[in-house]
């Protein structure tokens, strides 16, 4: 029997998720600017599609064939940055200098409690964030403000908000606010912690991308990813493998996604951030490049280091210590340390990061590296205070739930579990639910246990 289809006969929905929108095509023009592609050979192309109608076949044609001429297009010889994909040649431009951390000599005992801390640090990080995902500042900070709890220092709640404000700022019945929760509730921040756990279970320390490819595909449904790792997902469907299903028609290939999965990596590596960043980048580079593997890299190694120092300035170095000194993100990264070093506020931090990224554009709002001035931003502002700190990199919006929780994870680690304070922990009872098979509704020491057992096992491969 032979089938036709046409894009007009598949639901929208489909149509959105699996081909090229205009958003994509303005997303690609964006990232391919700013990675140093010469844009003259490319903006013809751009202008011409924006005005086309992409769900007509040709048209949709055409745009792919856009993103494969911007794929192999050639930076432009002004260009100040080396960015490279691959480990060995991250690796061979990381900063000179080697940054000398304390030995690992925690008792199994304090391990657990650092873990534990790292999983409910990240829950309730990324619990503080979710409401408000999407916000903007005049949003965000407007009603704190009309509700008398600006600045934040305390979950956002539905129930402080009268009818009118409810309509005014859009509050949604159903929104994950904390008034109303008894757990935390499924998440992808915390989806893609529990599935690294998981890859690291199954395949051990030598596991590789196509490992993490080949369980995504047997454990991840596509309708619970997102941007970079949706298309990479749709690549390796198509039978594209890792490295190039991150570099394939991927207009998201420097978003926060392989950042937001990098916790575990820290943990599993703990006290040893270059084994942590190399375990970053095996997962990343299955649907990221460049600076969005960096992401995952620094903040995996930032986790990893947290088990060993409670210095921030220090915990930010190590991280940035396991990428390219030659990368934009390093650049902005060390701006944001100089800021701290000459006693900038709080609130002009937050509002430079801002200068640099229009939050009300995806691209900017989404990008590894806005987001990653967040993170260092609370870390440093946040001063090692647990609340503080989740408090600061949420309210400078951009993606608040993921943002939150990498600051509550590293904090948690920093810690330990007992010391992150009651009113925060208590709102989700020690668990946690999941998209991820075997793991729906765990609790949070369980997966402490467990990522204790896993840590002695890979300090065991690595004897």
């Amino acid at each position: 029997m032979k089938f036709l289809f046409s894009l007009s006969r598949i639901p929208r929905v489909i149509i959105h998720n699996l081909t090229l929108t205009r958003d994509d095509l303005l997303t690609e023009r964006l990232q391919c600017a700013q990675e140093g592609r010469e844009m003259s050979l490319l903006e013809e192309d751009f202008e011409r599609l924006a005005e086309l109608d992409l769900e007509d076949p040709h048209s949709q044609s055409l745009a792919q064939s856009l993103l494969d001429k911007t794929l192999t297009a050639p930076l432009r010889s002004d260009y100040a940055f080396v960015e490279p994909s691959d480990l060995e040649g991250i690796r061979a431009l990381r900063p000179a200098d080697p940054l000398t951390l304390p030995m690992l000599s925690l008792s199994i005992t304090q391990l657990e409690e650092k873990l534990h801390g790292g999983w409910v640090g990240r829950a309730i990080g990324c619990l503080l964030g979710k409401p408000v995902e999407g916000w903007d500042r005049e949003r965000m900070h407007g009603f704190l403000k009309a509700i008398g709890r600006f600045p934040l220092n305390d979950f956002f709640r539905y129930d402080l908000a009268p009818p009118q404000l409810r309509e005014q700022y859009r509050l949604s019945p159903e929104g994950a606010f904390a008034d109303r929760v008894s757990c935390m509730p499924e998440d992808d921040d915390l989806n893609y912690t529990v599935l690294n756990m998981a890859i690291l279970k199954r395949h051990g320390l030598t596991f590789t991308p196509s490992d993490v490819a080949s369980f995504w595909l047997e454990s991840l449904p596509i309708q619970r990813t997102y941007t970079a790792e949706r298309v990479a997902y749709r690549n390796l469907c198509n039978l594209i493998p890792p490295p190039l299903s991150a570099h394939y028609r991927n207009p998201y290939r420097e978003w926060i996604g392989a950042q937001i999965r990098a916790d575990f990596w820290g943990y599993a590596a703990a006290g040893d951030p270059a084994l942590a960043a190399e375990l970053a980048w095996r997962d990343a580079c299955v649907s990221h490049v460049k600076n969005g593997i960096y992401g995952a890299m620094w903040a995996a190694a930032m986790v990893a280091a947290a088990f060993v120092t409670d210095d921030i300035p220090t915990i930010i170095r190590a991280g940035l210590a396991q990428i390219p000194r030659t990368s934009r993100l390093t650049d902005m990264l060390e701006g944001i340390l100089e800021w701290k070093e000459v006693e900038v506020e709080y609130e002009t931090a937050a509002y430079r990061v801002h200068e640099f990224w229009n939050e009300h554009r995806s691209h900017d709002w989404c990008h590894v590296i806005s987001n990653a001035m967040v993170v260092a931003v609370g870390l440093l502002w946040g001063e090692g205070d647990y609340a503080k700190t989740i408090c600061r990199a949420v309210q400078c919006c951009f993606d608040t739930d993921c943002n939150g929780a990498t600051c509550g994870s590293i904090l948690g680690v920093m810690l330990g579990r007992s010391a992150l304070p009651s009113r925060w922990t208590d709102v989700i009872n020690d668990t946690l639910q999941t998209g991820v098979t075997g793991y729906h509704r765990v609790s949070l020491s369980d997966l402490a246990q467990e990522s204790l057992a896993l840590l002695n096992r890979v300090r065991e491969e690595k004897r």
